[in-house]
């Protein structure tokens, strides 16, 4: 059973252990993609992976990769399971409640749900019909049989609303407006929201009202894959752009589990966020997704504290980077936790500091 696991979740974690759910072919991660570990070839580092406190990976690149090497991108997982634990407590969901899953994957929480509420209770979605097809097969086979629907999770399941519970397993970069209306008043929902910025995540927990608004606070950040409505790759940039280097005394942190990536995505406006690490420094990548140009940062170890900064083309996003980190900074460094969120009726999103008054604005509109 996964610590920190609430009391009322304890009898479905025992009875539906994750490798119930997982394929043959798995990928262990631990913040590192490792090769694949097959339960026929290597039934022992299958159990490990399969029983431990780490995500593993279930699909690469929307099922196009093969191979034991990790793919490209991770399409589908398996979540650690101390997070599907944390998860769980904060829905909050208790028998008699209703609950729509976006993202069904192995099956795994699906199972969860259903085990402590209901079959009945429990509807969940998957865009990929193969990805779903492995889940349904699971779920019967552990006795299990809620409502799977195959299709963009984006748009809910309209026909069982309204919903007293919503949970999302895959992040997304905005929160399609038909959730909120697919959820009761009083309901919750939870989800990993994030910016273009970074492709880390922060669980966002949000309770509908009688107007049809939902709002609610960041928990904690995470990791999750993505929303295939909210993948945003990097536009092509124009040959000829201008260029311009200088130097820069600034370095704002660059970890994308620091606190500060996660502000920075909601003060730089349409904008993304790299790292290059080099054996002698590391280079900040930030691209305008705009496609008007991008710029690098580049510090070298031990030589000094200059940064050497190349602009290409008219936007000055170090500027802005920098600009965000003085605000982040003269705001007492908040972590996630002090961030909310207020969602409209259609899904327009404000984001705040402490309290629904004070909206956080893109560090361009505030000069």
């Amino acid at each position: 059973m996964p610590p920190g696991t609430a009391p009322e979740w304890a009898g479905a974690f025992r009875a539906l252990p994750r490798a119930l759910f997982l394929p043959a072919t798995i990928w262990p991660f631990d913040g590192v993609a490792r090769p694949a570990v097959s339960r026929a070839d290597d039934p022992t580092g299958w159990l490990a992976a399969a029983g431990s406190d780490a995500a593993v990976v279930t699909q690469w690149d929307d099922g196009r990769h093969t191979g034991p090497a990790p793919g490209r991108t991770p399409t589908s997982s398996a979540s650690a399971p101390p997070l599907v634990a944390r998860m769980l407590a904060a829905l909050d969901a208790a028998p008699g409640d209703r609950v729509l899953e976006i993202g069904t994957g192995t099956g795994w929480n699906a199972a969860l749900l259903s085990h402590r509420l209901g079959d009945d209770a429990v509807t969940t979605v998957e865009v990929d019909p193969l990805v779903a097809a492995h889940a349904r097969d699971a779920l019967r086979r552990a006795g299990l049989v809620p409502r799977l629907v195959t299709g963009d999770g984006a748009r809910g399941v309209p026909e069982g609303a309204p919903y007293d519970r919503l949970i999302a397993t895959c992040g997304m970069r905005h929160v399609p407006g038909a959730w909120i209306e697919q959820t009761r008043p009083g309901g919750v929902l939870l989800l990993p929201w994030g910016t273009p910025y970074s492709r880390r995540d922060a669980l966002l927990r949000i309770t509908v009202d009688e107007d049809g608004r939902a709002t609610g606070r960041f928990l904690q950040q995470v990791e999750f894959m993505k929303l295939r409505a909210d993948r945003h790759p990097l536009p092509a940039y124009p040959d000829g752009l201008p260029m311009t280097d200088r130097e820069s005394d600034a370095w704002p942190p660059a970890d994308d589990w620091h606190p500060f990536v996660f502000a920075a995505g909601l003060l730089l406006a349409d904008a993304a966020h790299a790292v290059e690490r080099h054996p002698d420094g590391l280079t900040q990548w930030l691209y305008d997704l705009r496609g008007t140009g991008w710029t690098a940062a580049v510090r070298r170890d031990g030589a000094g504290p200059g940064v050497w900064v190349r602009q290409a083309g008219g936007r000055a996003l170090w500027d802005e980077l920098t600009a965000a980190y003085d605000w982040w900074t003269r705001h007492g460094r908040p972590g996630v936790e002090r961030f909310g969120v207020t969602v409209e009726r259609g899904g327009a999103v404000a984001v705040w500091l402490d309290e629904a008054a004070q909206v956080v604005t893109p560090v361009m509109s505030q000069r």
